[in-house]
């Protein structure tokens, strides 16, 4: 199946919803996560209601030092299992470095295999002329713009309350050299069964740039705990041939207990 399944769920569990700061003031305190947590996905491809393990995604934040600076070292890595491993093999490595006052990040890179293409990218943020610094040459970005994978913990403090149903929210991430600009529609709340039992979950929706792999417009639907660590559990969308679906499989040392059964 050549399919980019893992890269794009990257994309997509980085989009996770909600409200942001206003202006340039994007500071934001954590309080959905902590150094130390772990947390693991597996892909599935869906073809005529028959689904088949695809590959895995795997989550890791630990706490370090970037040029005297206290930051979360995020690091996101994904491949596909051995039998699409003959098809069309992944070997994909998202690292980003976070303030941990802040939650901006500072650097970001990946170090991605596709079948048979390679690709690298670094990228230096400067805050303090908002700059995006890649080998291509340097990039004017908006103050509050992130990189694809720390926009994922940035987010995830970001609060829900007063969003209604509908409400869109708007969102800059900066990759490949380029400024993208979407958004985020809030669904609602609702009950959702996985293999840990059942979840009361935030849903939504973003909206998807067309490619290779999705047409564009509102073709996917994510669920996040609603509850303090705002993890994401289920992410569904429609391809062009078949569906394809991320499960949360497993989780460590989550900042809160995570609330992951429903009691009656």
């Amino acid at each position: 199946m050549t399919m980019k399944l893992l890269i794009t769920f990257y994309l997509l569990l980085a989009t996770v919803p909600l409200s942001g700061p206003v202006g340039e003031n994007c500071s934001i305190k954590n309080t959905s996560f902590k150094a130390g947590e772990n947390v693991s996905y597996k892909i599935y491809y869906a073809l005529a209601g028959v689904h088949f393990e695809a590959g895995n995604v795997q989550f890791n934040c630990v706490d370090e030092q970037l040029n005297g600076k206290a930051v979360y070292h995020i690091t996101a890595i994904g491949k596909t299992i051995p039998f699409y491993d003959h098809l069309y093999k992944v070997r994909d490595r998202y690292e980003t470095y976070i303030d941990t006052a802040s939650l901006l990040s500072y650097r970001f890179t990946r170090s991605t295999l596709e079948g048979g293409a390679k690709k690298y990218e670094n990228i230096q943020f400067n805050r303090d002329v908002h700059t995006a610094i890649s080998d291509s040459g340097v990039f004017k970005v908006p103050a509050c713009v992130q990189d694809v994978l720390g926009a994922l913990y940035y987010i995830r403090n970001m609060p829900v309350d007063g969003l209604r149903p509908g409400d869109k929210i708007e969102f800059e991430m900066f990759l490949d050299n380029q400024l993208y600009k979407s958004y985020i529609r809030f669904i609602g709340r609702e009950t959702i069964t996985t293999s840990f039992g059942k979840f009361h979950a935030i849903k939504i929706k973003p909206f998807l740039i067309k490619g290779t792999m999705f047409e564009a417009g509102e073709k996917m639907t994510v669920w996040v705990t609603d509850d303090p660590n705002h993890i994401p559990i289920r992410i569904q969308a429609s391809i062009r041939i078949g569906n394809v679906k991320a499960d949360l499989v497993e989780y460590q040392n989550s900042r809160w207990p995570l609330q992951r059964e429903i009691k009656k």
